[in-house]
């Protein structure tokens, strides 16, 4: 129970904020899609401080999942850590609960588990954004369809369990932007 709070407590921590605040003394959340992560840190303060966004956010997936395993956690109790870690990034205690989406966290979670996924999960993503032309429809399908797809490509251990958990909790967050307007790809938000 300790890993999962640690997980939640690592996924809550608001990197787009703190740094948006500190490059460009603003409030991410005041401006583009409201999000706290890469593409909003990207639209409201640069590049550089969203690559470091998104460096951070995987980061916060990532290192509560590689203790988990160490540690000998069974899959199912991993996997809550992973879904706690995005829920903390959705939901963070450390910014009033108002966060980001949390796609680099579940990513950062795929890369602690078995990085080959993490590769098929983005392609996968990429494919959807390109076919569906609507970034939160595309992560929400990609969310659902993640464990099946690991499932037929014979990824049944701790990695189809963590890819569950954190898409379940990415699909809960994306329904939230569904209806959202986009004129491209990703960058390219419009607010509806």
């Amino acid at each position: 129970m300790l890993y999962w709070l640690f997980g939640y407590l690592s996924g809550s921590l608001p990197f787009g904020l703190w740094i948006t605040r500190l490059v460009k003394n603003i409030d991410i959340r005041d401006g583009g899609s409201g999000h706290v992560g890469t593409t909003n840190t990207i639209r409201q303060a640069g590049f550089a401080p969203g690559a470091a966004v998104l460096i951070l956010d995987v980061s916060k997936g990532f290192f509560p999942i590689y203790f988990s395993l160490r540690a000998g956690l069974p899959a199912w109790s991993v996997a809550l850590v992973a879904g706690f870690a995005v829920l903390g990034h959705c939901y963070p205690l450390f910014a009033n609960f108002r966060g980001g989406m949390g796609l680099a966290v579940s990513g950062g979670t795929l890369l602690a588990v078995e990085p080959v996924t993490f590769f098929i999960i983005l392609a996968l993503l990429i494919l959807l954004v390109l076919i569906i032309r609507h970034s939160a429809r595309a992560a929400l399908f990609a969310a659902l369809l993640t464990p099946f797809l690991l499932y037929v490509l014979n990824f049944r251990g701790t990695e189809l369990w963590v890819a569950t958990a954190a898409g379940l909790v990415l699909a809960f967050r994306f329904t939230i932007d569904w209806n959202r307007q986009y004129r491209e790809l990703w960058l390219d938000r419009e607010e509806s």
